[in-house]
């Protein structure tokens, strides 16, 4: 299955990164225009709307249309693990597609404390294309064409918010 990766420095506390991340905040911050994002609904495990933190279980619901033209599509995420151990200098959380475009989406957005009160983010997408024999044909090619413009810009925008 392929996968796509990506990692930056930020002149930040891993406690800052963490707590920008843990929100629909920072998936609205961290999410390019040309997307077009719609967050439509957010629910907490407990079913609790809007909640101030995705903690495991929290659904989030939106619709995005690329460049405004493209054919648009729903994207329900499920957070499914959380940890934040400070001790540690280390945090993660992955959410996985629940219902969308891709017949397999799992990212994991990892966080590491550096020795300079620095941090490193790190994301990881594991995913299938769909369209069966030509979507595998095409996976290894959509992470540097595809993803990579994406996630460059959400590195670059934690980079400008988080470190002032």
């Amino acid at each position: 299955m392929p996968t796509y990766h990506r990692e930056t420095w930020v002149d930040a506390p891993l406690e800052d990164v963490w707590e920008f991340h843990s929100r629909i905040t920072g998936l609205t911050a961290l999410t390019p225009d040309f997307l077009n994002l719609d967050v439509e609904r957010v629910l907490g495990p407990d079913g609790e709307e809007d909640p101030d933190v995705l903690e495991v279980g929290s659904r989030i619901s939106m619709r995005l249309e690329p460049l405004g033209v493209l054919p648009g599509g729903s994207w329900t995420s499920v957070i499914t693990e959380r940890e934040y151990d400070p001790d540690a200098g280390r945090a993660y959380f992955r959410d996985t597609m629940e219902d969308g475009p891709f017949p397999h989406w799992e990212h994991t957005h990892r966080f590491y404390e550096g020795d300079d009160g620095e941090t490193l983010v790190s994301d990881r997408v594991e995913y299938r294309l769909p369209g069966g024999e030509l979507g595998e044909l095409a996976g290894p090619l959509s992470g540097p064409v595809g993803f990579e413009p994406m996630f460059r810009y959400r590195h670059r925008e934690t980079k400008r918010r988080l470190e002032g």
